[in-house]
């Protein structure tokens, strides 16, 4: 333990709910009853709402941390040893939406898009600035601090981190490598704590290249050939957020292995699913266009009554999450190593992937901070298919390091699902009238 109590800066944390699942975690452990939490929004009736979150998880919990809220960013972050970031730049409106109307008039169909394709590319172009920003003021205001970015499109924004601010400690964080493991092992009826799995790749596609039972004599389980039969029965169910995985199971079937990230997402990040002139293949493999709008609005009609029942929660459950936060700080503070899937650089950590990509891979937590763990030789075709993704995040970063407009361009027309949807003026057109459309939220690109 360090000789002062651990300041714990959480930016954007007018997300209450997930605000409040990651303090919840901190302060389950009795080792940080009295941390330093410092609260930032850039709106302050959410912040409100999350301060008196936060203390009745503390009261409920006997914790008796230091809970500050600030509009103050700099305030917040100084003197932090950690900084979880969780910030949405654009907000649903005008981001959101905007990233899913002008693609629609083109014939261009979402799901999600926050992490490829067009809305990938401008939620990544208008949320690295802030991203910098953060990183910047806290290379001022706390140096050795780590910063466990949320965000997403989270490979785009750990590649710019890394890029244009080098000496920043940073783990991009996700939970869909631990959650989607938990998802299998109830499909397969299996206890996951009895389960291991190797795993790695890019965010939102890394593959489980073993995936096994620890039996009662030692030995290990192959639980591939069960997952396998699974798929072809149609026997599975859906996954966390209550979507179905149709298209992940049909992916294990022409892959071989399965994919962390959820159909709703994934179907969006190759040309395979979501085809104008194959409109059957939408109700086939049951893909939710729009969902995320669907998904915000939901949240936003539902707000005020969610904020009521948050307020009016004297003694809220306080369960553990499946984030990562919590453990990281846990293990670096007390110097008791702990195993994540973070993203960071390459750097050859994953073979046949370029060394200037973002890659989620196996990494150890302890005192002297984030070790990522090189990974054995992928699957070709595996590779193969991370490297169309990887194009789109780099030559996005290539923009937002260069300025160059066209890169942005390049970007579009070398998305995997953009591509096979629209032909080369429209994808420029788009890209031209999304630009506009963002102006004011995204840098000037010449």
């Amino acid at each position: 333990m360090t000789d002062h109590p651990t300041k714990i800066a959480f930016i954007g944390a007018g997300s209450t709910v997930f605000m409040r699942n990651i303090v919840t975690d901190i302060l389950l452990q009795e080792e940080f009853s009295n941390v330093c939490i410092a609260l930032q929004d850039i709106d302050r009736k959410r912040l409100d709402t999350s301060e008196l979150v936060a203390e009745r998880v503390a009261q409920t919990l006997g914790a008796k941390p230091a809970i500050a809220a600030t509009l103050d960013r700099r305030a917040a972050l100084a003197g932090a040893d950690f900084v979880i970031v969780m910030i949405q730049v654009g907000g649903y409106r005008p981001g959101t939406v905007i990233d899913f109307e002008i693609p629609t008039r083109y014939g261009l169909r979402q799901t999600i898009a926050d992490t490829l394709g067009i809305g990938g590319i401008m939620r990544g172009l208008r949320t690295v600035p802030a991203l910098l920003d953060i990183a910047r003021d806290m290379q001022a205001l706390c140096p050795d601090a780590l910063m466990l970015q949320y965000v997403n499109p989270m490979a785009i924004n750990c590649l710019a981190l890394a890029k244009l601010v080098p000496r920043l400690q940073f783990a991009g964080l996700c939970h869909s490598v631990q959650g989607t493991a938990a998802d299998l092992a109830r499909d397969l009826n299996e206890d996951i704590d009895n389960i291991e799995y190797d795993c790695a790749g890019i965010n939102h596609m890394d593959f489980y290249t073993r995936f096994e039972k620890r039996l009662p004599d030692g030995s290990r389980e192959d639980l591939y050939p069960r997952l396998k039969a699974i798929g072809e029965a149609g026997s599975f169910g859906p996954n966390w957020d209550g979507c179905t995985n149709e298209v992940r199971y049909e992916m294990l079937k022409r892959l071989g292995y399965f994919v962390t990230e959820s159909s709703e997402h994934f179907a969006e990040y190759t040309p395979w699913f979501i085809k104008s002139h194959q409109p059957d293949l939408i109700g086939r493999f049951n893909i939710p266009i729009d969902e995320y709008l669907r998904r915000c609005e939901k949240q936003l009609a539902e707000w005020d009554e969610t904020e009521q029942a948050l307020l009016a929660d004297d003694t809220p459950v306080c369960e553990q999450s499946l984030e990562y936060a919590a453990r990281i700080i846990r293990a670096q503070v007390l110097d008791e190593p702990y195993l994540i899937h973070g993203n960071v650089l390459n750097r050859g950590l994953i073979p046949d992937l370029p060394a200037d990509c973002c890659v989620e891979v196996p990494c150890v937590v302890d005192a002297g901070g984030l070790k990522p763990r090189a990974v054995d030789r992928l699957p070709r075709h595996l590779t193969a298919m991370m490297q169309t993704n990887i194009n789109v995040q780099q030559l996005t970063v290539e923009a937002l390091t260069t300025g160059k407009r066209e890169a942005i361009y390049h970007a579009a027309m070398l998305d995997p699902h953009t591509g096979a949807e629209l032909n080369l003026d429209q994808i420029w057109s788009m890209v031209d009238e999304l630009l506009d459309a963002h102006a004011g939220w995204v840098p000037e690109f010449h």
